[in-house]
């Protein structure tokens, strides 16, 4: 039986049959889940304009809590039949998954009352890391798309938000002891002298922490370092090697202006700043880049060779490493789990750091096989600002990751031997924003290939069947009009 759900559930059994849901059904909750109710309660309404009331005792809609050992955290258990609706989750989580699925078994359009099909749903994630990346550095992005960005994730599942907050191009967090940052740092003169940019103030960044928090999704800030950092450069000069000046990069790349990893003043500044913010986002992780680093300036730096010399360093990629380490325990010191792309492999892996694998594999097979946990992000599959297709009609990066190339992935690389593929927490597919400066350029590169990755994340690989997913995806397009996806009209889908 096929129901058109995204991700597919682990188990689906159709039954015989329909349950009329109509206006005036009560959905029976304790008070733990009582907020969970009304998530169920606002959906219907606004799907399907029926109304149902909340309370306790006897009704047709049941939330009940589960022993979390015969339903693991974020799964959940959907019963409909001919008399009602029973939900089972050990957690709020679970519960509110279970409400996205049923969210899919919902038509279109209702007035007063719609039949659900009978079924039997058993489901629970393969991954607990399952993450979409939104770059607002190139591009920036207001806070009323970021939090539709964030329904989109919900909606199929997702549960890590990555937000890429700082870049050559602009630095997008407010930091009240470092005014400069929003002032300078935040914006760029583009081609013909126009000023672009802007960042999103500490009581914004609140706000959208909340809100993702109630569609259970972390939010995991990246705050670039020693690379990519000319912005906050550009109001604090001091912090480079050469001194500036320097103007926010106007232009896509990588460039030489790093934060001088010789200059004891350029961690306490970094460490400030680090102080300013991690109280805006709970999660446990906090991403510091590492990546794209260029070595110029510290070749050429007194300081720099100092340091290399003073804490016998053999070479930059060293330096690098001991940058990166220096963070990487500051953070776990205050109880965060520092996370980089796969450069922080080079020179040495900091003890506490999880690697996000983009150039491949291989980053994530290395860290992986020596006990660090990895996020898998390669570029070769998970990157959303590649084309489509190879056609020169196609908006995006030369370079290609097409639909069923997604679908295709395994997160666990080949060669990890079975005992060690705990340490793969999960996938995330990355947002770059160079050439999509609008929500609605973001939406076509992003969707549907989220679709696939979704299923990737949560689905157990042996229920992953291409053809299915086509169907389901094909019935599904109409969801995502409805949510104000204007996704790619993919020829494998829809032609």
């Amino acid at each position: 039986m096929s129901l058109n759900i995204i991700p597919v559930p682990n188990h689906l059994r159709g039954k015989p049959g329909s349950f009329l849901l109509r206006s005036g059904i009560r959905i029976c909750a304790p008070e733990v889940v009582r907020s969970i109710a009304t998530t169920l309660q606002t959906l219907v309404v606004n799907t399907v304009k029926i109304d149902l009331e909340i309370g306790d005792g006897s009704g047709e809609i049941h939330l009940l809590m589960a022993d979390p050992e015969i339903i693991p955290a974020e799964g959940y258990s959907l019963d409909i039949d001919v008399a009602g609706i029973v939900i089972k989750a050990s957690t709020e989580g679970g519960f509110f998954y279970a409400i996205q699925t049923l969210r899919q078994l919902l038509p279109e359009t209702g007035q007063g009352e719609v039949e659900l099909p009978c079924v039997e749903i058993e489901d629970s994630p393969r991954f607990r890391w399952r993450g979409l990346h939104l770059d607002v550095c190139r591009h920036f992005f207001d806070v009323e798309f970021v939090k539709r960005y964030i329904d989109w994730m919900a909606m199929h599942k997702y549960n890590v938000f990555h937000w890429h907050l700082t870049e050559d191009q602009g630095w997008r967090v407010e930091v009240p002891d470092f005014p400069g940052l929003a002032e300078v740092s935040a914006w760029r003169s583009e081609t013909g002298g126009d000023r672009y940019g802007g960042y999103y103030t500490q009581d914004e960044i609140r706000d959208v922490v909340r809100y993702a928090s109630e569609k259970y999704v972390r939010v995991v800030p990246e705050i670039e370092l020693p690379g990519h950092a000319q912005a906050a450069l550009a109001a604090y000069p001091e912090y480079s090697c050469t001194g500036g000046p320097f103007d926010v990069v106007s232009e896509w790349g990588v460039f030489d202006e790093v934060f001088c990893a010789g200059n004891d003043a350029t961690f306490q500044f970094l460490e400030r700043v680090f102080e300013q913010i991690l109280d805006l986002f709970p999660d446990e992780y906090v991403h510091i880049g590492g990546d794209e680093c260029p070595k110029k300036r510290w070749k050429e730096c007194a300081k720099c060779q100092k340091r290399m010399r003073d804490e016998r360093l053999e070479n930059e990629e060293e330096l690098q490493s001991y940058f990166v380490r220096h963070f990487a325990s500051w953070l776990s010191d205050r109880g965060k789990r520092p996370i980089g792309w796969d450069e922080i492999l080079e020179g040495g892996l900091p003890e506490a750091a999880t690697v996000m694998s983009w150039r491949g594999e291989e980053g994530g097979l290395l860290a992986a096989q020596a006990g660090h946990d990895v996020v898998m992000a390669p570029e070769t599959h998970v990157y959303f600002d590649r084309r489509h297709y190879d056609r020169e009609d196609e908006r995006g990066r030369l370079s290609v990751n097409e639909l069923s190339h997604v679908y295709s992935y395994e997160p666990i690389p080949k060669g990890l031997q079975a005992n060690l593929s705990h340490h793969v927490l999960g996938v995330e597919g990355t947002m770059w924003t160079e050439g999509t400066a609008t929500a609605e350029e973001v939406a076509y590169m992003l969707y549907p290939r989220a679709c696939a990755l979704a299923e990737v994340a949560w689905s157990s690989k042996s229920l992953r069947d291409w053809e299915d997913f086509r169907l389901r995806l094909r019935a599904h397009g109409s969801r995502l009009r409805r949510e104000g996806i204007g996704y790619y009209p993919d020829r494998q889908i829809w032609d």
